[in-house]
């Protein structure tokens, strides 16, 4: 059953982005994406169910492959691709309605959305160290249309700046798989083995640590570059702030994970050919910076959707700072806060669409009274704010309090202290950004009421996991956790 699911999940958004391409009919391609989304997070938690235990499926020659980290990767697809796809349709009709998009690019949007996750699951679930590059790179095609969608001049330049960043940045990833490859196929002599991450994991010991140590810098570059961590950032703020709200959900919390995780990939690698100190303190200095970084271009953003864009290369920094600690506790650490920074960034994104729909802008310091205005989108952003912020009782305080833990039990005093340093002042910035923009008088002219229910039922969902998973870790969920991080540790 687990190998079918190997192929039925890729097939399924891929014959969706298809039909969705070819279809004129904007009620029929929403009746299309519907299905497709729903097979989807059908389909993901089948395989993470099946996967939890420590369980593993191969398939197509060992080319496609499922683990417990590949699980954690597929069950935030198939949650945030449901949420945000239920979204887009409210979304999307209200573009639809005001003339900012005509019926024929729906077909369009519903099109590339399915085609961004199809290459987001293959990244997934590839073994092949090339099959793994190669989605990767084709995540940055299939979205970087939905980053160009409305066609203004803004948006155009936010995807051609996306799209060359990024392949500037994943050739050299590239060298850092050719590096792989040949490190491996000296080892083995077996051009398909030295190509498979199983197999290299098994091998990894016997691996040049030299090379390793130059393979592992370039990965670094290059998936950080497609991750947002700093100095490679600088595509990110433009192509999250110009993208649809929904794709902006898709792009911040899941896309920066697939590369993330392809990283992960070569981090448990060289944890066992270099040893820990080498990869881990990369990790630190790179994670350090981008949280500092972030924080202070946070302060001084004034369009929502950016500075929750730096919001999300601060978070992607303490995913990587979690993974430079180390260890079974800050690896934990490091991926709870992927799935929790994924809820609450969805989350956010999502609720900015409707304060766009509201406001007509998305300049904080046009958007005033929220709570008069619009209560239930003003209170779920003023909840995902408080949240990303790191502060109790919401899930990033969690695995944010988890990380400075792991942190100061190994030892790293100082970069703790920095790190906690960092986070407050992130926390004054999005703690001003509520007082702007929630609270005060709105606009006299200003309608009052909600947008529509379809924009308001996903971003129910998604509060009630970030909130739930503030209070209580699930059982099944830990689990999955630990399967994880066993898999880089190779327990």
């Amino acid at each position: 059953m687990g190998e079918n699911l190997l192929y039925l999940l890729p097939a399924v958004p891929l014959v969706t982005a298809l039909l969705s391409f070819v279809i004129r009919s904007y009620r029929i391609v929403e009746v299309v994406h519907v299905a497709g989304i729903s097979g989807l997070a059908l389909l993901s938690l089948g395989l993470v169910k099946s996967l939890l235990g420590g369980q593993t499926f191969f398939a197509l020659d060992g080319m496609l492959y499922a683990d417990g980290l590949t699980a954690i990767l597929i069950l935030l697809i198939g949650t945030v691709g449901f949420l945000s796809g239920f979204y887009s349709i409210g979304y999307m009709r209200h573009d639809l309605a005001h003339g900012e998009v005509k019926e024929r690019d729906l077909s369009t949007y519903y099109g590339f959305y399915h085609l961004f996750l199809f290459t987001m699951i293959l990244s997934a679930i590839s073994n092949n160290i090339a099959i793994l590059w190669a989605a990767v790179e084709a995540t940055t095609l299939g979205s970087a249309f939905l980053v160009g969608f409305y066609k203004h001049k803004t948006s155009a330049e936010a995807a051609w700046k996306y799209v060359l960043i990024c392949s500037v940045g994943l050739a050299f990833a590239l060298y850092g798989t050719i590096l792989t490859y040949s490190n491996a196929f000296s080892v083995v002599q077996d051009a398909h083995k030295a190509m498979l991450w199983t197999e290299l994991i098994k091998m990894a010991h016997q691996l040049d640590p030299q090379m390793m140590k130059l393979a592992f810098v370039f990965i670094l570059i290059g998936f950080g570059t497609k991750a947002g961590l700093v100095p490679m950032h600088t595509w990110l703020p433009d192509a999250h702030s110009e993208a649809p709200s929904p794709a902006s959900a898709l792009l911040s919390g899941v896309l920066l994970k697939c590369a993330l995780f392809a990283m992960v990939r070569y981090y448990a690698i060289a944890l066992q050919s270099v040893g820990s100190e080498f990869p881990q303190t990369l990790l630190l200095i790179f994670g350090l910076l981008s949280v500092g970084v972030a924080a202070f271009f946070i302060l001084v953003q004034n369009d929502i959707k950016r500075k929750l864009a730096y919001s999300s290369v601060e978070h992607i920094g303490i995913i990587a700072t979690g993974l430079g600690v180390g260890g079974p506790l800050g690896i934990f650490a490091a991926f709870l806060h992927t799935i929790n920074h994924s809820i609450t960034k969805s989350l956010l994104f999502c609720t900015t669409g409707n304060i766009t729909m509201k406001y007509g802008t998305r300049d904080a310091t046009k958007i005033r009274g929220m709570k008069k205005v619009a209560p239930l989108t003003g209170f779920l952003f003023a909840a995902g704010l408080i949240a990303v912020a790191g502060s109790p009782p919401f899930n990033i305080f969690i695995s944010e309090l988890m990380t400075l833990t792991a942190g100061l039990k190994s030892g790293l005093f100082w970069p703790m202290i920095l790190l906690l340093l960092f986070l407050v002042i992130a926390f004054a910035a999005l703690v001003i950004l509520i007082s702007e923009t929630v609270l005060g008088s709105p606009p006299e002219d200003l309608p009052r009421g909600e947008t529509n229910w379809m924009g308001l039922l996903p971003l129910g969902i998604l509060f009630v996991f970030m909130a739930g998973l503030g209070i209580y870790l699930p059982a099944p969920l830990n689990q999955l956790l630990q399967d994880a991080v066993g898999v880089v540790l190779g327990h």
